[in-house]
């Protein structure tokens, strides 16, 4: 995949149209934060800090594409909740413009850089730049699809 594929494929993962069904704006637009606040039985994830680490994660990937050393989001994996629901949903619309500016401006080329020295699938190092942002949409796709079934189970 070249750019400008894995740009569309970023955009539709964040943004909607995917092929694979609602992308996490469309899952988490009119959650009210009483469902986003609720945690699910069995000690999961809520809503709220699924779209945390979503955007901790893309915001990683856009430092890792400036060239950053690889590591934990600097939010950390699971971002404690805090603030309103509304200031959670911006951050991940901030994450998104940040890291889809940042492909932006790579080139073709810059797309076979390798992130990390030693592959290592759970901090994502040791993929090319295209792998890292093919992978960051997956996960989009993965978190979304949680975040519409906690959705279904909070309006039960």
């Amino acid at each position: 995949m070249r750019k400008d594929e894995l740009l569309d494929t970023l955009r539709r993962s964040f943004d909607g149209d995917a092929w694979h069904g609602p992308a996490v704006t469309d899952a988490i637009t009119g959650v009210t934060d009483v469902q986003a606040a609720r945690r699910p039985p069995g000690g999961a994830h809520s809503i709220w800090e699924i779209t945390l680490h979503v955007a901790a994660w893309a915001n990683e990937v856009a430092r890792r594409l400036h060239g950053h050393d690889p590591g934990e989001p600097q939010e950390g994996d699971w971002p404690v909740t805090g603030g309103s629901w509304r200031e959670a949903m911006q951050r991940v619309k901030a994450a998104r413009d940040r890291v889809v500016r940042r492909v932006e401006e790579l080139a073709d080329a810059d797309l076979d850089t390798v992130v990390g020295g030693t592959r290592d699938p759970a901090l994502g190092t040791g993929f090319t730049y295209g792998g890292m942002i093919e992978g960051l949409a997956q996960h989009n796709a993965y978190h979304a699809g949680q975040i519409m079934l906690l959705r279904r189970v909070a309006s039960v």
